[in-house]
Formats: structure tokens, sequence, C-alpha cells
């Protein structure tokens, strides 16, 4: 399994993701998710991965191949990112398609869903999340992050912090501490940590970071929420007598 993140607020976009693969419990592996494109100076594409490691990689080989021969379409002709979303998708329904027809493969699962992050031009930073099925959503202002993966343990926080209005830093704090309790609570999510802050019409990667697990940022990061977390609870109203209380009835 995998846990990647995409926020995009007014100042930019910030993209999370882990770096473990597993294929059971005793073939635990560590794969990077994301994936930064070297286009043309006018644009800046990411991609985050998640799903089967096979058919990624095929998605990413072809998408690099068409770029370096000029193919009709390619990561540096597309206009818009939605229209790189949308060639995005057909090859990944292609390369799946591919793995299931494969002989005695009927049971093997080969999905596989992106983000597909960056901007193209005047157009406006984005994100994209596309399906296995090779369609496509992007955020909006009520829903200012996409996720990928095993998605669950680090969404509260999210919901509850990230506004369009919200610093990209601040964001970005936000990001880590839903991968970091993602970590906490599921053993197939598990760093290195990486991370890209792209700040608006930048056209500029150069703000990325890499966590391993003892990294001293983190570990300080990890201690000050839980820390917060337990003077939050402490913090909460008590429970007054005065409260209706309901009768336990034994059933």
């Amino acid at each position: 399994m995998t846990y990647c993140i995409a926020a995009s607020i007014d100042e930019g976009l910030i993209l999370v993701s882990d770096s473990r693969t597993n294929a059971g419990i005793d073939n635990v592996s560590t794969h990077g998710k994301m994936h930064a494109f070297d286009t043309h100076n006018d644009r800046k594409i990411v991609l985050l991965c998640a799903g089967n490691l096979a058919t990624t990689q095929a998605v990413l080989e072809q998408l690099h191949r068409d770029k370096i021969k000029g193919a009709g379409i390619n990561f540096n002709t597309v206009e818009c990112l939605s229209e790189a979303a949308e060639y995005l998708g057909h090859i990944s329904v292609d390369k799946q398609n591919q793995h299931k027809n494969t002989e005695g493969q009927s049971a093997f699962n080969a999905s596989a869903t992106f983000i597909l992050a960056g901007q193209i031009g005047n157009e406006p930073h984005a994100a994209y999340m596309v399906y296995a099925e090779g369609n496509y959503i992007t955020t909006s202002a009520n829903t200012t992050f996409l996720q990928i993966g095993e998605n669950k343990y680090g969404k509260p926080i999210l919901d509850r912090f990230l506004k369009l209005e919200t610093s990209i830093d601040e964001a970005a704090r936000c990001c880590l501490v839903s991968m970091d309790s993602t970590i906490r609570s599921n053993a197939s999510v598990g760093p290195p940590v990486e991370m890209l802050i792209y700040r608006t019409n930048s056209f500029s990667l150069a703000d990325y970071y890499c966590f391993d697990d003892d990294n001293d940022y983190m570990l300080q990061l990890r201690r000050s929420w839980e820390n917060k977390l337990r003077e939050a609870i402490g913090a909460l109203p008590p429970l007054e007598l005065s409260l209706t209380k309901r009768m336990r009835v034994n059933l």
C-alpha cells in the first residue's frame, strides 16, 4: 500500500508521498512514489503514484518515452493540466489492459491511481486525481486536497485545517502530520517521506525534502503533535453530573 497527498491552495501546491511497497508481510521494499518530469520552462508537472508497481513503472516509462521521442501528445505539448490528466488516463488504462490480457494473469490486480499536479503557462496551478478507469477529478474551493492509497488515517486533520487561504508553510506541516499519523496507524505506509512545495507561478521544483524515519525534524514534529493532542484532550469540557443520563438496560 502507499499514501500520497496533494494539497492545492492559493499560494501553491504541497505534494507528499511515502516510499513503502508491500507484496506481503515478508516482502517489503522501498520505491519512491513522487516523480517530477523534465519539461519545457513554461510548465512543471509532477506525478504521485499508488497501486500496482509494475503498472505505475510501465506508465512512467511510456510518459518519458513519449516526451523524449516527441510524440504527438506528451507532457511538452499538452496545453493544460486537464489535457495532461486525460492523456495520463489513456496510457494507464492501456498498460493495465496489457497486464490483464497476459496469459495466466486472470487474478492479477493491475490497477493504479495517480495524482498529477503542477502548472502550465498562464493556467492556474492545480492537482488532478486520475482513477484506474482513466477518468479524473480535481480539487475545488471546498475540497482543497486529494489523496490516493491508504487515506483514512490522515484525512481528519486535512478536513479540519486545510483551506484555500491556509499559508503554504502551515499547509505543508499539516500534510506531514497527516502522513505521520498514517505511518503510525498502518504498517503498509512508511518512510522515506518525500515532500515537494510548489509556489504558484514559480515554475521551480527546488523546494523538495526527503525525511527518513530518524529525521530530527520529523521526530520533533511527531512529539510536538502528540503532546498538543494530549493537552487538547485534557482541556476538553468535563462531563458534568448534571448531564442527562441514560439508564443502562441489560438485554
